[in-house]
């Protein structure tokens, strides 16, 4: 998820950082299967590599967590997100990283405009013998997240003790990030479609996102909202992970992989955040992103879950 500005100036900054590496950044990475994932791959392993595509936006492909790969450098993706992760511990698996900061569920069937030019379609990666699709995508939507991100902190000075950022939001007693996000479902709903008919075979597992806000309690110097802005926030989050789960439901071909409970106590104010807070790191993670550990909470719900369907 992001703000197109704010990612841009993410890009400055990692474009400054890259100019003093050494050519390219090999990302293939793909390890023998460890003992006590042997049982648990058989399957796979009497079909030879398993191909994974990863899809999705920012929170997939991990804005400024080294490395970065530069195929293109403005999707501004990581060889650590969790698809990379996910892939290294599967084993005997290809992973192609389709996912680009920025982008929304059109993007899966149009090029996606970036820094530095433009980004396939991410539905290209989807082959007929796909046999692992994830899919982390929705937050970009109608400028979800981009407006909350873009607006709230802006607004805590005016009602530092209220919900100034709520209220902005709410029209006619409408909440209209809420409302959008209704569509984004119907949007969501469409991309699994998609992906089923290109991927028939496919294991399908649509993404989550992590909690980014405290259930209590504030840190306004990472987290700039107004005190009663938090609530609101992990509101937004709690209903556009709802959608995407009724939007999974309703695919009967993709599970929902529910990443908020087990971020619990992770949040960006917490002592082992996994997303970064108003401050961006330029060798850590984007402001309001995964940073590594994030990373590897995610996949490791991704992992469990398919150590439960015998991956």
């Amino acid at each position: 998820m992001r703000s197109r500005r704010s990612l841009a100036a993410a890009v400055s900054v990692l474009v400054a950082v890259l100019c003093g590496l050494a050519s390219s950044i090999t990302t293939t990475a793909a390890a023998s299967e460890s003992a006590d994932r042997t049982s648990t791959h058989r399957s796979q392993q009497t079909r030879g590599w398993t191909h994974y595509v990863a899809l999705g936006d920012s929170y997939t492909s991990g804005p400024l967590i080294p490395l970065q790969r530069l195929d293109p450098l403005g999707c501004l993706r990581s060889t650590q997100n969790y698809p990379s992760l996910v892939a290294l511990r599967l084993g005997r698996t290809v992973l192609t990283d389709a996912s680009c900061a920025g982008a929304d569920t059109g993007d899966m069937t149009e090029r996606q405009k970036i820094t530095l030019g433009y980004h396939r379609p991410q539905f290209d990666a989807l082959r007929p013998d796909t046999d692992l699709v994830t899919i982390g995508i929705g937050g970009n939507d109608y400028g979800v997240f981009g407006s909350v991100i873009g607006t709230c902190p802006g607004l805590r000075d005016s009602d530092p003790s209220g919900n100034p950022c709520q209220e902005h939001f709410t029209v006619d007693g409408v909440d209209t990030l809420k409302e959008a996000i209704q569509n984004t479902r119907r949007d969501v709903e469409a991309v699994l479609d998609g992906v089923r008919e290109r991927s028939p075979e496919a294991t399908i597992l649509l993404i989550g996102y992590p909690r980014i806000a405290p259930p209590t309690g504030t840190c306004t110097d990472i987290l700039p909202f107004a005190d009663g802005d938090y609530a609101w926030l992990n509101d937004i989050e709690e209903t556009l992970n709802a959608a995407l789960a009724t939007a999974a439901a309703g695919n009967h071909a993709t599970t929902f992989i529910d990443t908020y409970p087990a971020s619990l106590g992770h949040d960006a104010c917490s002592e082992h955040a996994w997303i970064q807070g108003q401050h961006l790191n330029p060798i850590g993670a984007a402001h309001y992103h995964p940073n590594r550990w994030g990373m590897e909470g995610v996949a490791e719900v991704i992992l469990d879950h398919l150590d439960e369907r015998g991956w």
